[in-house]
C-alpha cells in the first residue's frame, strides 16, 4: 500500500461476528473483564479465548503485542488475533496494537473489535501506518489487502476523531514514497512535478528554475548541481490557512535526489542508499500535504532545494569558491558536504521573501549524527530554547526520537577559511555540530530556528513499530503536531 489502507468504522454486530470471514482482532488485558462481543466469540470458541486470556503465554505479551489463535472452532474466521492492550493504555500502546493488526493484514481482510475502547482512533492510526508497503517496482501482481472494518461503540465519533490522523498518515506515506523511489525515477523534474500536483489540494506551488536561481544569486546551491544532467530547482509550497497577513512558519528541506559525493566521491559500498538524500525535502512535502488535507488553520511555507550531486567535467571541485545568495563566499573543501550548500541559499531565500515567524530545516546531512545518536534519534540544533523545547515536546508526544545537540563559538571557528569567508567543512570530529554552525551563518539572529539532521532516522534497515524497513517518514507527525499546538491551539 502506497496510500493508507481505508478503514470502515461500524457499530458492533455481536451475533454477526461468528460469521465474519478473514481475521478477527480483539484486545484484552490480564484480569480484565470481557466485553459483550468478546464474550460472544468466546462462547462460539467453547471458552478457548477466555482460557488464552488467562494463560501465562498471554501474560508474557507486552502491551501492543499479539498472538494468533488459528482456525478457531465455532467461527468462520481464519484466525482470532488477541492483542494485549489495557483500556487505560496510552496512545503509543494503542498505535503499537494497531500496527500488530497490520502485520497480519492479508487479502482476506480483518475485522477489528474495538468495542468501547477509548483509543480506537489511535489503534486505527497505528494500523494504517504499519500497513505501508512500497512495491511500485515489483513485477509480481501486488495482492491488495482485504477490507479493514473496525467495530466500535460509536462509529461516527471514532471516524471524526480519526480523520485528522488519516491526513497525517497520507503525509507520511507521501514522504515514504518519495524517499523509497530510485533516483532514475525521482529526478529533480519528477520530484518538482509531484509537488506541483499538490496544487489540487489547495497548496500554492511555485517552481524556480535555474535561470531564476542564477538571478537570485544562489551560487552555493547551483554549484552542487553543476555536474548533473538534472536541472537544479527550488520548489516553494504555501499553505495559508491562518490569519491574513500573519507571518508564516517556514519549513526548508534538502532535496539531493542522488549524492555520489561529487568529485569527493563516496565509496561504492552503500552508495545505493544515497537515493534517500532528499529525505529532508520529502518530509517538508509530507507535512505540507498533511496541512492541506486537514485544512490547517496556520500559515506555513515549505521550500525545498532539488539538486543532484554528480561528478563530470562541469562539476565543482575541492578548492572552488562559490558565492551564496546572502553574499558570503564559501571555499568548497569537500564536495560531499553539499547539503549545507543547498540549504544555505534556500534558508536565506526563505527569510528574505517570507519574513517567517520561525524556521525549521531538515536534512540527511551528516554521517556524524549517526555515529553520535544511532538510528533512534534525530539530532536537534537550535538558536531558540522556546521553539526547540516545543518541538522536542511534540516529537516525544508522537514517539519520534529527537535529541538536542550543543552549538557554540568554538565549533564555529573551525569553519575559518584562508581564501574565503568560510569553508564548508571543519574536520571530522564534531562534524554534525560544525555543519549546524555552518547553517546558522545563514539564519538571521532574530529568526527562531531549528536544524534537524535526519541522516539516521529517515531510512532504516530493519522494521520499526510503525513502518517496515526502508523509509520511515520521520518528522511528519512531530512537525504537524508542533504546527497544530503552536499556531492553531488558540
Amino acid at each position: 500500500m502506497t496510500h493508507p489502507v481505508p478503514i470502515q468504522f461500524k457499530a458492533v454486530e455481536t451475533e454477526a461476528l461468528v460469521q465474519v470471514s478473514g481475521r478477527i482482532a480483539v484486545f484484552g488485558d490480564v484480569g480484565a473483564a470481557l466485553s459483550p462481543a468478546v464474550r460472544r466469540l468466546d462462547r462460539a470458541m467453547r471458552g478457548a479465548l477466555a482460557r488464552y486470556l488467562r494463560s501465562d503465554a498471554f501474560a508474557k505479551l507486552k502491551p501492543g503485542e499479539g498472538q494468533d489463535l488459528a482456525w478457531p472452532s465455532g467461527l468462520a474466521a481464519d484466525a482470532v488475533q488477541v492483542i494485549r492492550l489495557p483500556k487505560k493504555g496510552d496512545a503509543a500502546m494503542a498505535r503499537k496494537a494497531g500496527a500488530a493488526v497490520a502485520r497480519g493484514l492479508g487479502p482476506s481482510g480483518v475485522t477489528v473489535l474495538a468495542e468501547g475502547h477509548g483509543l480506537a482512533a489511535e489503534i486505527a492510526f497505528g494500523l494504517a501506518m504499519r500497513a505501508y508497503d512500497f512495491s511500485a517496482h515489483k513485477t509480481a501482481e501486488a495482492k491488495a489487502p482485504g477490507p479493514v472494518v473496525m467495530m466500535v461503540t460509536n462509529p461516527e465519533a471514532v471516524a471524526a476523531a480519526a480523520a485528522p490522523a488519516a491526513a497525517v498518515a497520507e503525509g507520511v506515506f507521501f514522504t515514504r514514497n518519495l524517499v523509497n523511489e530510485p533516483a532514475n525515477v525521482l529526478t529533480t523534474d519528477d520530484f518538482a512535478a509531484r509537488l506541483a500536483a499538490m496544487q489540487e489540494l489547495g497548496l500554492d506551488v511555485e517552481i524556480l528554475e535555474e535561470d531564476q536561481l542564477e538571478k537570485l544569486g544562489m551560487g552555493a546551491l547551483l554549484g552542487v548541481g553543476r555536474g548533473s544532467e538534472s536541472p537544479s530547482k527550488v520548489v516553494v509550497m504555501q499553505w495559508l490557512g491562518g490569519e491574513k497577513d500573519a507571518a508564516p512558519f517556514a519549513l526548508v528541506g534538502k532535496g539531493v535526489v542522488f549524492d555520489t559525493g561529487g568529485i569527493s566521491i563516496k565509496p561504492a559500498a552503500g552508495m545505493e542508499e544515497m537515493t534517500m538524500d532528499m529525505g529532508g525535502a520529502a518530509v517538508v512535502a509530507g507535512v505540507m500535504r498533511t496541512l492541506a488535507l486537514r485544512k490547517a488553520k496556520a500559515n506555513v511555507v515549505g521550500l525545498v532545494g532539488l539538486v543532484e550531486n554528480m561528478p563530470d567535467g562541469r562539476a565543482q571541485r575541492p578548492g572552488d569558491v562559490v558565492r551564496s545568495m546572502k553574499g558570503d563566499t564559501i571555499e568548497v573543501i569537500n564536495t560531499d558536504a553539499e547539503g549545507r550548500l543547498v540549504l544555505a541559499d534556500v534558508l536565506w531565500y526563505a527569510q528574505e521573501r517570507f519574513k517567517p515567524a520561525g524556521m525549521i530545516d531538515l536534512a540527511t546531512l551528516t554521517g556524524a549524527i549517526i555515529v553520535a545518536l544511532g538510528h533512534e534519534n534525530t539530532g536537534v540544533f537550535s538558536n531558540d530554547d522556546a521553539l526547540c523545547n516545543a518541538f522536542l515536546k511534540a516529537a516525544k508526544a508522537e514517539g519520534e526520537g529527537a535529541w538536542r545537540m550543543p552549538m557554540g563559538d568554538a565549533y564555529d571557528a573551525r569553519l575559518k577559511s584562508r581564501i574565503a569567508d568560510m569553508m564548508n567543512v571543519g574536520g571530522r570530529d564534531g562534524g554534525a555540530i560544525i555543519a549546524a554552525q555552518f547553517l546558522q551563518r545563514f539564519v538571521k539572529p532574530d529568526v527562531p530556528w531549528i536544524h534537524l539532521d535526519i541522516a539516521g532516522t529517515a531510512l532504516l534497515k530493519a522494521d520499526s513499530t510503525l513502518a517496515p524497513k526502508g523509509a520511515t517518514g520521520w518528522g511528519v507527525m512531530a512537525l504537524n503536531r508542533l504546527i497544530r499546538d503552536r499556531f492553531e491551539a488558540k
